[in-house]
């Protein structure tokens, strides 16, 4: 049969989902490149002046209702987190849905159908807000259900699986390698709308490789399902409940951290942007091209990592679950350290990039030291009762942390620089020091279940 043809020794329609996903992360990653840019220094000037943005003058009365007046910045800034910030929430219902009742293939295509509207309706200064809704609620039918379907074509026990989504994740990164290269040159050297028109088409061709790829892509037996043959024990026991407990507030502590990284895409942008010297030999180079230094980095750095914690593995030496997270948090910390130095050094003229791609190196080791491993830890520890509900507390921290990047964002403008990156540098310490002090706690709770910590890239792509 041709289900159970393989290539690589993988079964074919894992390479369909590699391929599609790498385009719908091109148009995502494409599409973010250019956002707090193409609100900052275009869409919100031109609101201003009278040009019609349907929408802008109550959702800018809405937020600022709360927050009081805002200048461009900051309002992009809010919009920001407000719209990264739900890209994470509606995949809990999106799995829900496709769970009870459409079905993980039906739910990829409509949510593929709504981005690729989305991304066009970019393209369309007075559609903005319309746009960002059909992205959000088309993510939510898209991000749970391509990354659930890798996992239905292995059996349990499987040992390729976890291979499997390195091969996905690699995918991942390299759409989102490329897309800041290709999208944010043509946003910021031919036209905003063409930017956003490249992120489109590849959405398009996302939905065509998927669409002639994944015939032979099997259903995966659905969380509702698996909750049904588990009717008849629906109650939890006292291991199960401290488990759950610790496990919630692992997950809640690392808002703090999202709330930090998320400025990759937000205020560091403006960074790269405003304040970093981009000349190559009398060539202007697009700031939006520093969005592809954080994939670049994972591409190698993630396959090193993996072989330093087998080293420590097999000398009994690697460092419990809860410690790498604290880690990944200080790297957080001098990573933004790092920057509150370069605002020193640099003032209000323009720096080196050294002084950006240092700070978003250490960011992205300290996502690799947080990201997989919570994501591991989830799926892992999680009573089986409940797996898919922890999953979506996962998400839901990161679409706090996400929100909070947006707030936290809206002050860069309104004090100092050197305030505000020492900030979140203590916003990223926070939580190091959370884990570290509860680090007995959180160990006696979830040791008894025997966790091994995966390859950076194993886990990864289930929540990218």
């Amino acid at each position: 049969m041709q289900a159970n043809k393989t290539f690589f020794g993988h079964p074919r329609p894992l390479f369909t989902l590699f391929f599609t996903e790498m385009w719908e992360r091109f148009s995502f990653y494409g599409m973010r490149a250019l956002l707090v840019l193409y609100m900052t220094q275009y869409l919100f000037n031109e609101a201003q002046a009278g040009k019609e943005v349907w929408g802008y003058a109550a959702i800018r009365g809405a937020i600022e209702y709360f927050f009081g007046p805002l200048n461009n910045q900051a309002l992009s800034s809010q919009i920001y987190g407000l719209y990264t910030g739900l890209v994470y929430f509606t995949p809990f219902f999106g799995g829900l849905i496709a769970d009870r009742y459409w079905g993980q293939k039906r739910s990829v295509y409509v949510g593929g159908v709504l981005m690729a509207i989305g991304h066009f309706l970019m393209a369309v200064e007075s559609l903005f807000f319309p746009a960002l809704l059909f992205l959000i609620l088309g993510n939510g039918f898209f991000k749970p259900n391509i990354s659930t379907q890798v996992g239905g074509l292995y059996q349990e026990g499987d040992s390729r699986r976890d291979r499997a989504f390195t091969l996905f994740y690699m995918g991942i990164n390299l759409g989102a390698f490329f897309s800041p290269l290709v999208c944010g040159t043509l946003g910021q050297k031919v036209g905003w709308h063409w930017g956003f028109g490249a992120a489109g088409i590849g959405m398009l061709i996302s939905l065509v490789v998927y669409h002639f790829g994944g015939k032979n892509l099997p259903e995966s037996k659905t969380f509702y399902a698996k909750a049904q043959e588990l009717k008849s024990d629906t109650k939890l026991t006292r291991t199960e409940w401290v488990r759950t407990c610790a496990l919630t507030f692992l997950c809640l502590v690392t808002i703090f951290f999202w709330g930090v990284y998320e400025q990759q895409g937000n205020t560091l942008q403006l960074w790269a942007d405003q304040s970093t010297d981009w000349n190559f030999f009398g060539w202007e180079i697009p700031s939006t091209w520093y969005q592809s230094f954080n994939p670049f980095i994972i591409f190698l750095a993630a396959p090193l990592l993996d072989r330093y914690w087998g080293w420590q593995a097999r000398r009994n030496k690697e460092a419990s679950t809860v410690t790498k997270m604290a880690i990944g948090c200080v790297m957080g910390t001098l990573a933004l350290a790092v920057m509150l130095v370069a605002a020193k050094n640099v003032g209000d003229g323009r720096g080196s990039v050294l002084w950006l791609l240092g700070s978003t190196f250490l960011l992205t080791m300290g996502e690799l030291y947080i990201s997989p491993i919570g994501l591991s830890l989830v799926t892992k520890v999680s009573p089986t009762k409940i797996v898919s509900m922890m999953m979506g507390v996962w998400f839901l921290a990161t679409f706090f942390g996400n929100y909070i990047a947006g707030y936290i964002g809206s002050y860069y403008d309104r004090m100092p620089k050197e305030n505000f990156f020492l900030l979140l540098a203590v916003l990223s310490l926070a939580p190091a020091i959370l884990f570290l002090v509860s680090h007995k706690v959180l160990t006696k709770a979830l040791s008894k279940e025997g966790l091994n910590n995966p390859a950076p890239g194993a886990q990864r792509t289930v929540e990218v």
